[in-house]
């Protein structure tokens, strides 16, 4: 099986060596994505709420670059700086894919000491197309 480049200018450039997904066959993995504005390459304003919205919506750009959707996403992998932020991040998670009639995807939330640009969350996802 070869593997399609997935990129698109709806998501922040990557900041190394990688791309902003991969197609392998009928799965989509996605790089992580943080709160960082596409259109300016800074993280957005506010806290754990702001920078998740906009996590969130550069993995749909991602997504609908690749011909999928948040409906087909089957796991997740989600980084926050302070598991004290876990309510705040998972109410906007489940406006993102608690969707109804759609089973919700696996998912694992650690804690990491940092991540890039100093952001609060980082999120990653395997989807189907």
């Amino acid at each position: 099986m070869s593997k399609t480049i997935i990129a698109t200018n709806s998501a922040p450039l990557p900041i190394g060596p990688y791309s902003q997904g991969i197609r392998l066959g009928n799965l989509v993995f996605t790089a992580g994505q943080l709160g960082v504005d596409p259109t300016t390459q800074q993280v957005v304003a506010g806290g754990i709420t702001e920078q998740t919205v906009r996590t969130f919506e550069n993995l749909k750009a991602i997504l609908a670059a690749a011909g999928t959707d948040l409906a087909r996403v089957v796991k997740t992998t989600v980084f926050l700086k302070d598991l004290k932020d876990f309510t705040a991040m998972n109410a906007v998670y489940d406006t993102y894919l608690g969707i109804a009639g759609v089973p919700s995807p696996a998912r694992t939330t650690v804690e990491v000491a940092r991540l890039p640009k100093d952001v609060l969350v980082e999120i990653e996802m395997i989807a189907e197309v």
